[in-house]
């Protein structure tokens, strides 16, 4: 096996075992841990040594990992990169239960900007955190993974709905609640709830409280082309940069500092205590230095590259991109500008990564969307006016962004792996723009 089919053999495997942010930052929390990081407790005392590795997480699905340098970082400062752990999806509701015609359904929330469609006739396992009191009388949280197809959303038949391919619009409310299973009885999701926990190995339940829940779908990662061009998998958007992001980490052992983020709550605007728009990272760098004037110093010596995946050009659809910026999957990462700072990228930023990609061997792209359409954006000018620090907006380029399921090119996640390990090994980020 090549080192391109390994990577993304462990790619696969990393998004199979993530269906939800918890779970992701539990895949990461392992991998980290058995490279030798420490984890941190936010309320205890930091005992900080030079050279070793260290994470700490929030409500379970954001985390900082980082590497001490061996010179002071007022001095060196941070390569920072950073990502986000959430995608588009539904989550069920605090009371979701519906009993209609014999069929027992759960009424979801569509979770950020999810195109819809995809979502019908899906074999939907469900997964997330569920938080119970046990025997005791203790309040206790444990993740789950019904990793099996417990539910769907059928399509309405054509002869039904004549108009069905030439206007399908979906309504949330009316048309997503899912199918879990056929009953003239009332159901109490709650205690079937603590029935899967119990056969998950949590036998001290005594009642399911409440729980934070998504439905995903079962299909694993995959190969797919003629001659595997292409990685088709949920959430891409933005597992991909996560794991990137976590093997380029692991991959370098320097005396640099180093810091990897991923931020969860991106695809809903960031602002809450564990998204970019909240105090988590700045809290944790201020934590690092130590006092207000290292810490400005060391921001000032510092550079974050905010991974997330940019819109590759569709061949039926070309006309949706500008004739000069239309990203080609399997053509290298993609530098992301925006005029208007929906990306914080400047020419400082990119001229550093366009040297990086050069120095690894790596094809490098640039995006900008039509001047006639809306540009999203993403965690970068969201870090970059957080804490000041010079900000670079790069993706993977992808098809079918915010799908159930979303495609990528096979080599350019292990491309970036590799440009992102060079970006982690630099001296300095400040001579080199």
């Amino acid at each position: 096996m090549s080192d391109l089919q390994e990577f993304n053999k462990r790619l696969r495997e990393f998004l199979d075992a993530s269906p939800t942010p918890f779970h992701a930052v539990e895949e990461m929390r392992l991998r980290l841990q058995e490279a030798g990081f420490s984890a941190l407790d936010e309320r205890g005392e930091w005992q900080l040594e030079q050279g070793k590795g260290y994470y700490l997480i929030r409500n379970g699905s954001s985390i900082v990992a980082f590497r001490c340098g061996k010179d002071p970082v007022h001095e060196r400062g941070w390569r920072m990169v950073g990502a986000h752990t959430d995608s588009p999806n539904l989550k069920v509701k605090p009371t979701p239960e519906l009993h209609r015609h014999g069929y027992f359904q759960l009424g979801v929330e569509v979770y950020g900007g999810a195109l819809l469609n995809p979502w019908f006739d899906r074999d939907l396992g469900l997964a997330g955190r569920v938080n119970y009191e046990n025997a005791q009388g203790q309040l206790r949280s444990a993740l789950i993974n019904l990793n099996r197809p417990v539910g769907v959303i059928p399509s309405l038949a054509i002869h039904l709905d004549r108009d069905a391919n030439n206007n399908h619009s979906v309504n949330p409310q009316r048309d997503l609640p899912v199918v879990i299973l056929q009953s003239e009885e009332s159901n109490d999701f709650r205690a079937l709830l603590a029935d899967a926990l119990g056969a998950h190995g949590y036998k001290d339940v005594s009642a399911v409280l409440d729980f934070e829940l998504s439905f995903y779908d079962c299909q694993p990662a995959a190969m797919v082309g003629w001659n595997e061009d292409f990685i088709a998998s949920a959430r891409l958007d933005n597992l991909l940069s996560c794991y990137i992001g976590l093997e380029s980490l692991l991959a370098v052992d320097t005396s640099e500092h180093m810091v990897l983020v991923c931020n969860d709550h991106e695809e809903v605007g960031s602002q809450s205590a564990v998204g970019a728009q909240g105090p988590m990272l700045e809290s944790v760098l201020r934590r690092i230095a130590g006092d207000e004037i290292t810490w400005q110093r060391a921001i000032a010596n510092s550079m974050m590259i905010s991974a997330d995946n940019a819109h590759g050009i569709h061949p039926n659809f070309s006309d949706k991109h500008d004739g000069n910026h239309g990203p080609l999957l399997n053509a290298g990462p993609v530098i992301k500008n925006n005029v208007n700072q929906r990306y914080a990228t400047n020419s400082e930023t990119s001229s550093l990564f366009r040297r990086l990609c050069v120095s690894s061997d790596v094809a490098v792209q640039s995006f900008v969307v039509r001047s006639d359409m809306a540009c999203g954006s993403t965690i970068g000018p969201l870090t970059a006016s957080a804490i000041g620090v010079k900000t670079l907006d790069i993706g993977v380029p992808t098809f079918a962004m915010h799908s159930i399921r979303e495609l990528a090119g096979s080599k350019d996640a292990y491309n970036l792996r590799k440009v992102l390990t060079k970006y982690y090994q630099l001296d300095s980020v400040v001579d080199a723009v």
